[in-house]
Protein backbone atom coordinates (compact mmCIF):
# COMPACT_ATOMS: atom_id res chain seq x y z
CA UNK A 1 0.00 0.00 0.00
CA UNK A 2 1.34 3.41 -0.90
CA UNK A 3 0.93 5.85 1.99
CA UNK A 4 3.09 8.96 1.65
CA UNK A 5 2.09 10.09 5.15
CA UNK A 6 4.56 7.63 6.66
CA UNK A 7 7.33 7.75 4.03
CA UNK A 8 9.54 10.15 6.02
CA UNK A 9 9.28 8.08 9.19
CA UNK A 10 10.03 4.89 7.25
CA UNK A 11 13.12 6.51 5.73
CA UNK A 12 14.33 7.22 9.28
CA UNK A 13 13.66 3.58 10.18
CA UNK A 14 15.67 2.51 7.12
CA UNK A 15 18.61 4.58 8.39
CA UNK A 16 18.37 2.70 11.69
CA UNK A 17 18.31 -0.58 9.76
CA UNK A 18 21.49 0.46 7.95
CA UNK A 19 23.12 1.15 11.34
CA UNK A 20 22.15 -2.35 12.46
CA UNK A 21 23.83 -3.81 9.37
CA UNK A 22 27.00 -1.81 10.05
CA UNK A 23 27.08 -3.41 13.49
CA UNK A 24 26.63 -6.96 12.17
CA UNK A 25 22.92 -7.21 12.99
CA UNK A 26 19.99 -8.11 10.76
CA UNK A 27 19.03 -4.72 9.28
CA UNK A 28 15.69 -3.91 10.82
CA UNK A 29 14.90 -0.46 12.16
CA UNK A 30 11.96 0.84 14.15
CA UNK A 31 10.74 4.05 15.69
CA UNK A 32 7.78 5.21 17.73
CA UNK A 33 6.00 8.45 16.95
CA UNK A 34 3.97 10.32 19.55
CA UNK A 35 0.53 11.73 18.63
CA UNK A 36 2.20 14.89 17.26
CA UNK A 37 4.42 12.80 14.97
CA UNK A 38 7.63 13.33 16.94
CA UNK A 39 10.05 10.44 17.39
CA UNK A 40 10.00 9.36 21.05
CA UNK A 41 11.62 5.95 20.61
CA UNK A 42 13.92 4.34 18.11
CA UNK A 43 15.87 1.16 17.77
CA UNK A 44 17.44 -1.46 15.62
CA UNK A 45 18.25 -5.09 16.21
CA UNK A 46 20.92 -5.57 18.87
CA UNK A 47 20.45 -9.27 19.56
CA UNK A 48 23.99 -10.22 18.54
CA UNK A 49 25.87 -7.44 20.30
CA UNK A 50 23.75 -7.56 23.47
CA UNK A 51 23.35 -11.36 23.48
CA UNK A 52 19.65 -10.79 24.10
CA UNK A 53 16.97 -12.58 22.07
CA UNK A 54 14.45 -9.90 23.07
CA UNK A 55 16.37 -7.04 21.44
CA UNK A 56 14.40 -6.79 18.25
CA UNK A 57 14.18 -3.29 16.80
CA UNK A 58 10.52 -2.92 17.81
CA UNK A 59 11.12 -3.89 21.44
CA UNK A 60 14.06 -1.50 21.73
CA UNK A 61 11.97 1.35 20.27
CA UNK A 62 8.93 0.54 22.45
CA UNK A 63 11.07 0.51 25.60
CA UNK A 64 12.56 3.91 24.76
CA UNK A 65 9.14 5.36 23.97
CA UNK A 66 7.66 4.05 27.23
CA UNK A 67 10.48 5.72 29.17
CA UNK A 68 9.97 8.99 27.30
CA UNK A 69 6.21 8.74 27.84
CA UNK A 70 6.70 7.79 31.51
CA UNK A 71 4.13 5.08 30.93
CA UNK A 72 4.03 1.68 29.31
CA UNK A 73 0.73 2.67 27.66
CA UNK A 74 1.46 4.05 24.21
CA UNK A 75 -2.11 4.78 23.13
CA UNK A 76 -2.23 7.11 20.12
CA UNK A 77 1.44 6.36 19.32
CA UNK A 78 2.62 4.82 16.07
CA UNK A 79 5.21 2.06 15.71
CA UNK A 80 7.05 2.30 12.38
CA UNK A 81 9.20 -0.69 11.42
CA UNK A 82 10.95 -1.78 8.25
CA UNK A 83 9.84 -5.43 8.49
CA UNK A 84 6.50 -6.87 9.52
CA UNK A 85 6.72 -7.65 13.24
CA UNK A 86 7.14 -11.22 14.47
CA UNK A 87 4.86 -12.77 17.09
CA UNK A 88 6.95 -11.42 19.98
CA UNK A 89 7.03 -7.88 18.61
CA UNK A 90 3.38 -7.90 17.56
CA UNK A 91 2.50 -9.07 21.07
CA UNK A 92 4.67 -6.36 22.62
CA UNK A 93 2.92 -3.73 20.51
CA UNK A 94 -0.47 -5.01 21.64
CA UNK A 95 0.66 -5.09 25.28
CA UNK A 96 1.91 -1.49 24.94
CA UNK A 97 -1.53 -0.54 23.58
CA UNK A 98 0.16 1.00 20.55
CA UNK A 99 -2.38 2.85 18.43
CA UNK A 100 -0.97 2.07 14.99
CA UNK A 101 1.62 -0.22 13.43
CA UNK A 102 3.21 0.86 10.15
CA UNK A 103 5.54 -1.57 8.41
CA UNK A 104 7.41 -1.81 5.14
CA UNK A 105 8.29 -5.31 3.95
CA UNK A 106 6.08 -8.31 4.55
CA UNK A 107 7.62 -11.35 6.26
CA UNK A 108 6.17 -14.58 4.88
CA UNK A 109 8.36 -16.67 7.22
CA UNK A 110 7.63 -15.04 10.58
CA UNK A 111 5.25 -12.10 10.07
CA UNK A 112 2.53 -11.77 12.68
CA UNK A 113 0.67 -8.75 11.34
CA UNK A 114 -1.08 -10.48 8.46
CA UNK A 115 1.41 -12.66 6.59
CA UNK A 116 1.80 -15.85 8.60
CA UNK A 117 -0.26 -14.89 11.66
CA UNK A 118 -2.39 -11.88 12.48
CA UNK A 119 -1.77 -11.39 16.18
CA UNK A 120 -2.68 -7.71 16.27
CA UNK A 121 -6.17 -8.20 14.81
CA UNK A 122 -7.13 -11.22 16.89
CA UNK A 123 -10.62 -10.43 18.21
CA UNK A 124 -9.87 -12.33 21.42
CA UNK A 125 -7.35 -9.69 22.48
CA UNK A 126 -8.46 -6.55 24.32
CA UNK A 127 -6.55 -4.16 22.04
CA UNK A 128 -6.24 -4.09 18.25
CA UNK A 129 -4.05 -1.38 16.69
CA UNK A 130 -4.61 0.05 13.25
CA UNK A 131 -2.23 -1.46 10.66
CA UNK A 132 -0.67 0.29 7.67
CA UNK A 133 1.44 -2.08 5.57
CA UNK A 134 3.75 -1.89 2.58
CA UNK A 135 5.18 1.59 3.22
CA UNK A 136 8.36 1.89 1.10
CA UNK A 137 8.07 -1.89 0.77
CA UNK A 138 10.64 -2.26 -2.04
CA UNK A 139 13.31 -0.30 -0.13
CA UNK A 140 12.62 -2.19 3.09
CA UNK A 141 12.78 -5.56 1.34
CA UNK A 142 15.93 -4.60 -0.58
CA UNK A 143 18.10 -3.90 2.47
CA UNK A 144 17.20 -7.31 3.92
CA UNK A 145 17.85 -9.08 0.60
CA UNK A 146 21.23 -7.39 0.24
CA UNK A 147 22.18 -8.27 3.80
CA UNK A 148 21.33 -11.96 3.43
CA UNK A 149 22.96 -12.16 -0.01
CA UNK A 150 26.17 -10.79 1.54
CA UNK A 151 25.97 -13.45 4.28
CA UNK A 152 26.07 -16.29 1.77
Amino acid sequence: MQNPAFDEAMRKALLLAATAWQQGEVPIGALVLDPAGLVVGEGFNTREQEHDPMNHAEVVALRMAALANESWRLDDHTLVVTLEPCTMCAGAAVQARIGRIVFGAFDSKAGAVGSLWDVVRDRRLPHRPEVVSGVLEAECAAILSEFFKAQR
